[in-house]
């Protein structure tokens, strides 16, 4: 499958959580979306809309310093990670993240690419890039559950 990608122009916290219900309402289990983007870009925003559109009503807390955060959603297990201080790819074996991993549930992934590797391919993949005040967000579609995510997503280009 070739990568389909669209990209969106956010100018407010809004927007992101409209960007996060849309994903949302396309969302399955077994999905892995990656996130990347500089400090303050807006990834945990991304996240804390996406739990919010599915429906949890507690606080939504980066996991920096735990790695990983559970949630128990309708959908089922939702686990958010924020690979930030990874600095060995190695440690993530060691905490087994691949049982995280399931057809069951819902893994969202903050700075990726600090896992070498080490993590089940992503479906759907964001960049996110701070330009003054709006973010450009480029969503990539890398499988045929990321290309029906990016559907739930045309409205907004």
């Amino acid at each position: 499958m070739s990568e389909l990608k669209q990209t969106i122009i956010m100018t407010t916290e809004t927007d992101m959580h409209h960007l996060a219900a849309c994903l949302a309402a396309g969302l399955q289990p077994g999905t892995v979306i990656t996130l990347s983007g500089q400090l303050g870009a807006g990834k945990t925003t991304l996240v804390r809309g996406l739990l919010q559109a599915l429906g949890h009503e507690g606080a939504v807390k980066s996991p920096t310093f735990t790695l990983v955060e559970p949630y128990e959603i309708a959908l089922g297990a939702f686990y958010h990670f924020d690979l930030y201080r990874v600095h060995d790819s190695e440690e993530l074996e060691f905490m087994g993240v691949r049982d995280y991993f399931t057809p069951a549930s819902v893994c969202c992934i903050e700075w990726p690419e600090n896992a070498q590797g080490r993590l089940q391919a992503a479906d759907l993949h964001c960049n996110i890039i701070v330009q003054g005040t709006e973010r450009v967000v480029t969503l990539t579609a890398r499988t045929d559950a990321g290309e029906q995510l990016l559907q739930q997503t045309r409205e907004m280009e």
